[in-house]
């Protein structure tokens, strides 16, 4: 359930696949970086070696969008799609049932905390602590004051960590800071996924999130996100098929 695009391998599993392969990781005494990938993320690898390097080091890259799906398929196969916000639900879910500690870093002021705080109102056995994590470098690296969130992260021990600077500072710092945080056992780039949480952005209607439309909605509801979406509707398809008839 394998493919390759842009030279980097994407692994096709569900999101009950990937929580195996998660937990078989751990049986191995690994930290597991995850990142679920879609056409904005690949196309900033394209274009940036040094991004592409960091992505190459996560143990799975999952399905995150309709548009990779399709580039998939043109290959010849048929992988499951699992959105990056549902996953984290699903690891929250494995997290709670394995007694995990679980941290928050990243978003804006005020959402990490708002998303924690509904976490906690929907799994009331979590154990979970929030940091707004400070800015964060193109490269991954924090700022005084993200030191100092890594610094209690590092006294709290969680065993699960998401990350929501935005691609690519979120999988950047996990490869910079990850080993600086040994009871982490998987670590994965959540994006706006503190957003939904927090209740500061809807989602689309499920029917859109089943159909892989849920671009439009955001689209429709933040025109300033235009770019981003011709970027993943036009410009991705074009090399994803370029790449497919040059192999």
């Amino acid at each position: 359930m394998t493919f390759e695009i842009f030279g980097l391998v994407i692994h096709g599993y569900s999101a009950v696949e990937a929580i195996e392969r998660v937990r078989w990781l751990n049986a191995q005494g690994k930290q597991v970086m995850i990142v679920t990938a879609n056409a904005e993320i690949l196309l900033e690898a394209k274009r940036d070696a040094r991004y592409w390097n960091v992505l190459r080091q996560a143990d799975l890259r999952l399905v995150d969008s309709i548009g990779l799906q399709c580039a998939a398929r043109m290959r010849g196969v048929m992988p499951h799609r699992v959105p990056g916000v549902d996953f984290a639900e699903k690891l929250l879910e494995e997290a709670i049932e394995r007694e995990w500690r679980v941290a928050f870093i990243g978003g804006q002021d005020g959402i990490v905390e708002r998303a924690g705080w509904n976490m906690r109102k929907k799994f009331p056995e979590i154990i979970l602590s929030t940091e707004q994590g400070g800015a964060v470098s193109m490269e991954g690296e924090s700022d005084e004051k993200g030191n100092e969130a890594l610094m209690r992260l590092t006294q709290f021990a969680p065993d699960l960590i998401f990350v929501a600077f935005g691609h690519p500072k979120q999988e950047s710092w996990i490869v910079q800071y990850l080993a600086q945080l040994p009871s982490v056992k998987v670590a994965i780039g959540v994006g706006g996924a503190f957003d939904y949480w927090s209740g500061s952005v809807r989602r689309a209607p499920y029917w859109m999130q089943t159909c892989g439309v849920e671009w439009l909605y955001r689209l429709l509801r933040e025109p300033k996100r235009i770019k981003r979406i011709l970027q993943a509707v036009f410009v991705f398809p074009y090399y994803a098929l370029k790449e497919k008839l040059a192999g």
